[in-house]
């Protein structure tokens, strides 16, 4: 169960590093509150659990073929996901045009921060 809360945590932590704080400007989040961004990183833990691991195994020649990269359209597609499902609860994220460079470049930021936040806290994972 802490390892769930630590991943919730760490989702949220790195989805107010690339939509709360403004860090790209072409992102823009309806709520900025900190119950917001909770809100806002259980609705990505759910796509990521439910959907991702269905689109990585329908896309598993694509991402062979790529060598893996086709997996950063995937994560561009769960944040942007994540945002279509949060603007129907009223914790959305909008992007300005060009839509898909701001998707991609958020999905990145996420991908990045979430995964040195979880290399810096391997440890406490291991003890839950």
């Amino acid at each position: 169960m802490a390892k769930l809360a630590l991943r919730w945590g760490i989702n949220a932590l790195a989805l107010f590093l690339a939509v709360g704080i403004g860090l790209l400007p072409g992102i823009h989040a309806e709520n900025t509150a900190w119950w917001a961004m909770l809100g806002l990183a259980l609705i990505f833990g759910l796509i990521n659990a439910l959907v991702r691991p269905v689109l990585k195994f329908l896309t598993c020649p694509f991402i062979l073929l790529t060598l893996g990269l086709f997996t950063l359209v995937i994560n561009a597609a769960m944040f942007w996901l994540t945002a279509l499902i949060g603007s129907r609860v009223g914790l959305g994220i909008t992007f300005d045009p060009p839509a898909w460079l701001w998707i991609f470049l958020g999905s990145l930021v996420v991908t990045i921060v979430s995964a040195v936040l979880t290399f810096v806290l391997r440890d406490e994972m291991r003890r839950s």
